[in-house]
């Protein structure tokens, strides 16, 4: 573990996941703040065909935050080698109305010089609803 009070990417993945998403779908920060925390300012992220740059993941945080209830990222593996990043793991939400659902995630990336993320390409799968549990 580093002694910053955040995570790179390039150094603790499976945890930058964790804290990543955690922040950007819960968090009162700024997301741009956290954005630029992990990310180059020229970001790139591709998912399923869609490409978001640091505008539209803000813009993406806002309904999350605002829907989301609780995040949990189940992170099944987590590879670094040299600039290049993998990942495949689990993201649960629960939202306000009651429903649970999951996406199961498969992340590919690249570094930049700094350890924060350049690229992102991911591919999801969503799992089926859930009605939550009381």
């Amino acid at each position: 573990m580093s002694d910053d009070p955040w995570p790179t990417p390039a150094k603790e993945l499976a945890e930058y996941l964790r804290s990543y998403i955690q922040e950007m779908g819960l968090g009162n920060e700024d997301p741009g703040v956290v954005i630029d925390r992990y990310h180059t300012p020229d970001i790139e992220w591709h998912n399923d065909g869609m490409c978001l740059d640091r505008n539209r993941l803000i813009a993406h945080a806002r309904p999350a935050r605002k829907n989301a209830i609780a995040l949990d990222v189940e992170v099944h593996d987590a590879l670094v080698a040299g600039d290049r990043v993998a990942a495949r793991y689990t993201l649960h939400s629960t939202m306000r109305k009651g429903r649970r659902s999951g996406n199961e995630i498969y992340l590919f990336g690249e570094l930049a010089p700094d350890g924060r993320l350049r690229r992102v390409y991911s591919t999801s799968r969503h799992m089926p609803d859930q009605a939550t549990q009381g």
